[in-house]
């Protein structure tokens, strides 16, 4: 009988094969923080940005996944639904595990959004979101396994699946463009 790997423990042993200490968690975040800051979907662009974190040059299985990552990104910022899905350990992973990513996936988001914001003024909202996320990125490890804290976890994963949507529409999202109007 086999088991079913997690898209997340695929990639994270993808990574672990080519030398790469980098965990899929913050790679997804580099990827949508450089997105929503206004990075277009250039595959160069986030191979390059990637490479900061990689420390080595990727195989091409490795550039092959990492594209194929922007594109689903691209999928859900350009979409029409509201959420995003965040690469983290599976659900049975323990929490300590998962928390972990989570905040990993804060920092590379961060740092991803940080290197293509360019010193946008940001508003109110935006600034408390990334705030926000400098906070869950500090994440400490100690979290006991408690209903508490995975309900604690979970209102945390669901306010980044959609909070990212904001600072995308704010910073990076076209703007549709208006037919002039006949007086």
């Amino acid at each position: 009988m086999s088991i079913q790997k997690s898209p997340y423990q695929g990639f994270a042993d993808l990574l672990n094969a080519g030398g790469h200490p980098v965990s899929p968690a913050e790679l997804h975040g580099l990827l949508l923080g450089r997105s929503c800051a206004g990075a277009d979907f250039d595959a160069e662009g986030w191979l390059a940005d990637a490479a900061l974190s990689l420390d080595t040059e990727p195989a091409d299985n490795v550039r092959n996944a990492l594209v194929g990552l922007q594109q689903m990104v691209q999928g859900e910022l350009t979409g029409d639904d509201v959420t995003i899905v965040i690469l983290l350990p599976a659900d049975d992973a323990p929490l300590t595990e998962r928390a972990t990513a989570l905040g990993q996936w804060c920092q590379g988001f961060l740092t991803g959004f940080g290197l293509h914001s360019g010193g946008k003024n940001l508003s109110q909202e935006a600034q408390e979101i990334l705030q926000d996320m400098d906070a869950i990125s500090q994440v400490q490890e100690a979290l006991e396994e408690s209903e508490d804290a995975e309900s604690d976890y979970m209102e945390v994963m669901e306010y980044l699946r959609v909070a990212p949507m904001l600072l995308f529409t704010e910073c990076a999202k076209p703007v549709a463009a208006t037919k002039p109007s006949l007086h």
